[in-house]
Parts: structure tokens; sequence; C-alpha cells
């Protein structure tokens, strides 16, 4: 029995690490444009039954609760959680925000495409809009080097002013993806996440439209982690951890006195 006790309690030092582990993440990223909290979620292991509800305890009556023992928790899966982050402004031109739902495409270096909420873009040598990293932004669009002013509507549509141009000339358009399942996809690494199994296939379409947020130019969206609630969260998992450990403790301890008594 004492091995037993062992073992669960060591399920839940592991549940309250991987805990910890997801808390210190969103805790570093906090001002880390476009970020997304994860949220870890848990099950317990199986039961051992002992004695099945309904077994009966005398002739005329049954028992109305089942004996069972727990084995445990597991980690069961990590979600990001797509809450809207605070909206700053940055004045800076290629600096977008997407107010509402939907992500950024950009091509990635293994040609996968990733999706992204940081917006904070800039352009290669040839004038192509990329990320801070040189990734391109999908659809590709190339803003003329001469262009003098460059305004970026909440639709998307993308104009530059070109010397000694009266009117402004529109360059390119851009769009935004929406998955059936955000939570599904997997996240790579620098704010990308990619397609799943679980996500469902992207769904193209341009700002404003069919449910898509809108763009702010000049504007960037912070991380939605709220710092005093990890920290809280953070204080509970290390007394959760304390407990599982003294339990762990408590069975020795239990062990230690049969063996030296009995």
């Amino acid at each position: 029995m004492s091995s037993n006790v062992m073992h669960v309690a060591k399920t839940g030092l592991n549940a309250q690490q991987a805990r910890i582990q997801v808390i210190s993440n969103n805790l570093a990223n906090v001002n880390t444009t476009g970020f997304k909290r994860d949220r870890a979620n848990f099950e317990t292991l199986l039961y051992q039954t002992l004695r099945p509800a309904g077994a009966q305890t005398s002739e005329a009556t049954e028992q109305t609760a089942p004996t069972t023992l727990g084995t445990g928790v597991r980690l069961v899966s990590t979600e990001k959680m797509y809450t809207q982050g605070s909206l700053t402004t940055t004045d800076n031109a290629l600096d977008l925000a997407i107010d509402g739902k939907g992500f950024f495409q950009v091509l990635m270096p293994d040609g996968r495409i990733g999706y992204t909420r940081n917006g904070t873009f800039s352009q290669n040598a040839d004038g192509v809009l990329t990320t801070s990293s040189g990734y391109v932004v999908q659809p590709e669009i190339q803003i003329p080097p001469e262009a003098t002013s460059i305004s970026i509507s909440r639709d998307g549509i993308i104009s530059v002013t070109l010397p000694d141009a009266v009117e402004a000339e529109e360059v390119g358009q851009l769009t935004l993806a929406q998955f059936a399942n955000p939570r599904g996809l997997e996240p790579v690494g620098e704010t990308f996440v990619v397609e799943s199994t679980a996500s469902g296939a992207p769904v193209v379409g341009n700002p404003v439209e069919d449910g898509m947020g809108a763009l702010l130019q000049g504007t960037l969206e912070t991380s939605n982690v709220n710092v005093v609630q990890e920290l809280v969260d953070m204080i509970e998992a290390q007394r959760a951890y304390e407990i599982n450990s003294r339990s762990i403790s408590a069975s020795d301890e239990m062990m230690s006195y049969l063996a030296n008594n009995l």
C-alpha cells in the first residue's frame, strides 16, 4: 500500500513540475509581441476498483457507492489561450496588430506556412514585406524603395505614396487566416504556430470580412500574460508540489516504522 502511495505522489510531483514549466514559459514571454499564454490540462489516471457499486452488503442491501482508489494524475495537454492582448501604439508604419480573430501568414525556411499574431514587420533588400527574422509575409508584397509613405487600411490594403505622385498607389492586399480549432495549432517557436490535424485547414480571407479581425497600423499586440495571475498559479503549484513531497516522506516513515517494529 505504501508503495502505491509513493507512486501516486510521484505522479503529482511530475504534474506540478510540468505546470511550473508552463507558467515559467508564460512569464518568460510576458514581453513577447503576439505571445499567447499556455495552460496545462491534467486528468486522473485509472482507478483501482476494490468493490463496485451495487455489491451485496447483506442479504437485502447493496453498496450505494463504489470503493475505488485513484492511481494519480498525468498531463493530458497544453493549450494556448487566444484571448486578445493589449494594443500598444508604436507609430511605425510596418507594425501591425490584429484587433479580433485571425493570424498573419508567413513562409518559414522549411517551406511550411507559419501563423502568428506578431505583426513586427520590415522590408528586405528587395522591398518585400518580411518578419524581423526575414521570413516573407504571405501573400508576398513588394513595396517600392522610392515610396515616401506607406498606408495600411483596416481591411489590409497596402498603399504607397511615390515621389511627385498626387494619389497613393495600391501595391498589395494582406490576408488573414483563421481555424475551426485554433487551440489545436502546434507551436513551433518564434511565436509561430503551424496547422495540425486537430486545428483543421486554414480559412483565408481579407481583414474585417467573414469574422476576421481588423488591422491596426502603427500598433502591436502585446502578450496576453497576466503576471499577477501567473505568480498566484506558481505559488499554488509550489504548494501542491510540497504536499506531494510530504506524502512520499510520510509513506517512507510509515514503512520504516513497520520494518523496525514488526
